[in-house]
């Protein structure tokens, strides 16, 4: 795909991170955009920054974990656009416990919001995308879709899932429908509220810093006193969510199956590759270095 002038684009999680620059990178290149998220404030700030791009934006509520809402977004999408031509399918949370200590409201939660919500709307959206000269979806999974560690076991299975998903429906539509871009794409770090909006509990973070000290795991090594000093950590640490998305789209363009984003989650994935059985043990030696070299700062194209 060359150019996104006058495409119409549709983006879940849109109210914040890479899905509200995702929204602001295609508005400036000319796309119509109906984006959605859960929540209507944040959604509204997305929309709000849109305004000064000749597009045509709409808005919508959307729990991705909602399977009926999920497959009424085409028709409305239609309604307010008269055709589709891009899925992003970037809604994702986690939750940080171990699976042994996990309610299964929490596991199911997850899997409805980042694997269901990606398999529905991938299949709500895939016939009315078949038809248009040139299309894409473009899935997020992450670098923990690559690696794992331990306390993300549902956020893994996940990831796992949606790059597998993903990368069989890419060559699935390679050998039916050439005109329908299929992308998976593997964040690192991106200071993102995934962190601060997930389902984390204090106590359990303070036994989880208390069992790595003791076990002198790389894992727990130098982490944060308590959760909301995470979460801004995260959040202000990783790489600017606008720099992602510009990954993102030039991925789309040059049609990359794979789209990786951060040198930490190519280095990462090299490892897995390298050390298939001990990767762990060689993230030290380049992730301190890798923190202080991640770009912080927004494009200079959004001001």
């Amino acid at each position: 795909m060359k150019s996104f002038k006058d495409k119409v684009a549709v983006i879940t999680g849109a109210g914040s991170g890479m899905g509200r620059y995702l929204a602001v990178l295609l508005a400036k290149e000319g796309a119509h955009l109906t984006i959605c998220d859960v929540n209507q404030e944040t959604l509204d700030e997305t929309k709000e920054m849109l305004r000064k791009y000749n597009v045509s934006v709409s808005s919508l509520i959307l729990d991705v974990a909602d399977k009926e809402a999920v497959e009424a977004l085409p028709q409305k999408v239609l309604d307010d656009h008269g055709k589709v031509d891009m899925v992003f399918n970037n809604a994702g949370v986690t939750t940080g416990k171990h699976f042994a200590d996990m309610e299964e409201k929490d596991w199911d939660w997850v899997m409805d919001i980042n694997l269901n919500g990606v398999i529905n709307s991938t299949r709500a959206f895939i016939p009315h995308l078949k038809n248009q000269p040139e299309a894409a979806i473009v899935n997020t999974s992450s670098i923990f879709g690559m690696v794992a560690v331990p306390g993300q076991t549902v956020y893994h299975a996940t990831k796992f899932a949606v790059r597998g998903f993903t990368e069989s429906l890419a060559l699935e539509m390679a050998e039916t429908n050439e005109n329908l871009q299929v992308h998976c794409v593997h964040p690192g770090h991106v200071g993102t509220n995934i962190v601060s909006n997930s389902r984390m509990d204090e106590e359990a973070y303070q036994e989880a810093l208390e069992e790595g000290t003791n076990r002198r795991s790389i894992f727990t090594r130098n982490q944060p006193a308590n959760l909301e000093e995470m979460a801004n950590n995260f959040k202000e640490g990783g790489m600017h969510p606008s720099k992602a998305a510009q990954i993102i789209l030039n991925g789309v363009k040059k049609n990359k199956r794979r789209i990786f984003i951060g040198l930490d989650a190519k280095l990462l994935e090299l490892s897995q590759r390298i050390f298939p059985n001990k990767y762990h043990r060689a993230w030290p030696f380049f992730m301190i270095p890798l923190m202080l070299l991640r770009d912080k700062k927004p494009l200079k194209s959004l001001d």
